[in-house]
């Protein structure tokens, strides 16, 4: 009787400790705010979709907010659309407050394609210690960074912002790269469409911007910016004495890349087929770590970047020092 006892308590043993070897992680809950970019769609596609070969795991968006800037078309004409197609595809829930979002999610994306209303998007969400990803551009100015940058720290609550050029390939490789050594300059450059209600290369320069700082890397001081209707140009000057530069352009074929000029050599990074993947990759390793892939005081030096520019080009393009 004794060793028909042992035998079931072993089997139950087993039993349990095998279905505690086959339990997974329950997926993260996201939310988003903001349905006015195409980004909602692709992000939540790689969420959600575990059929896609560009699935990741992990997380699953399961509400949303809508928001919307009626002042900015690109919002305006779009966030219906996306919104509906959040519902009908993915079943995504939408909610009438920011507050309201966070009580069903346990991360938040903060995706409004309006600079300007991330700061108050994102008081609730810091408030509430939801770890946040902010879409580009982090702020439509660099006080509004700043502010979200301390409120984020008073509170606790882990936060990164980037753009996905930062994650591609073509720059991760080179430098993942032992060989390559040190980088001199860089010349990035990018599409630099405007709006005006996020000034200069706040609205769609700051991929150039982050192609930049993802290769230079931090230190920038002072910026001089030459703008005209078909470029804009920005020089700016490393405390080290090194000088990166960022074409941004709305004439012609225009195309995501940056020569780098190197101890060993001069390198073109080409970026032929932009893919979200890497960052949404980047974007659930941080909801589940806290532990953001880019520094807050780079991405705030990027902010500081593209404002200085912005007032180096009101000025007449004399060089402008950095806010600290």
């Amino acid at each position: 009787m004794r060793t028909t006892t042992v035998r079931r308590v072993l089997l139950v043993g087993a039993l349990l400790c095998g279905a505690a070897a086959d339990a997974q992680p329950a997926d993260l809950r996201i939310g988003i705010i903001g349905l006015d970019t195409s980004h909602v769609i692709a992000f939540t596609k790689s969420l959600n979709d575990a059929s896609s070969p560009d699935h990741v795991p992990g997380g699953r968006v399961v509400a949303a907010f809508k928001g919307g800037s009626p002042d900015v078309p690109a919002s305006a004409t779009r966030v219906d659309k996306f919104t509906a197609e959040l519902q009908s595809t993915y079943g995504v829930r939408i909610v009438g407050t920011i507050a309201e979002l966070c009580d069903l999610v346990d991360a938040v994306l903060l995706e409004s394609v309006d600079g300007r209303v991330h700061l108050e998007q994102a008081r609730e969400v810091l408030r509430r210690r939801k770890p946040l990803f902010i879409d580009k551009p982090m702020a439509a100015g660099f006080a509004d960074a700043s502010e979200i940058a301390r409120l984020a720290n008073e509170a606790g609550t882990p936060w990164f912002s980037s753009s996905s050029l930062r994650f591609a390939p073509a720059y991760q490789q080179f430098l993942a790269d032992p060989a390559r050594g040190r980088v001199l300059g860089v010349e990035a450059h990018g599409p630099a469409s405007l709006e005006p209600t996020n000034p200069g290369l706040f609205w769609y320069g700051i991929h150039a911007v982050e192609t930049l700082y993802t290769l230079m890397g931090p230190g920038c001081v002072s910026v001089a910016m030459t703008s005209n209707a078909d470029y804009d140009l920005a020089v700016g000057l490393w405390q080290d004495g090194r000088i990166g530069t960022v074409k941004g352009l709305r004439k012609g074929h225009q195309a995501y890349g940056a020569l780098v000029y190197g101890e060993k050599a001069v390198t073109y990074l080409a970026v032929t087929d932009v893919s979200y993947v890497p960052l949404v990759r980047q974007i659930m390793a941080f909801f589940q770590t806290g532990a953001p892939p880019v520094p807050p005081a780079e991405t705030l030096e990027i902010m500081a970047f593209m404002d200085a520019a912005e007032r180096s080009r009101l000025g007449g393009g004399a060089p402008v020092q950095l806010r600290r």
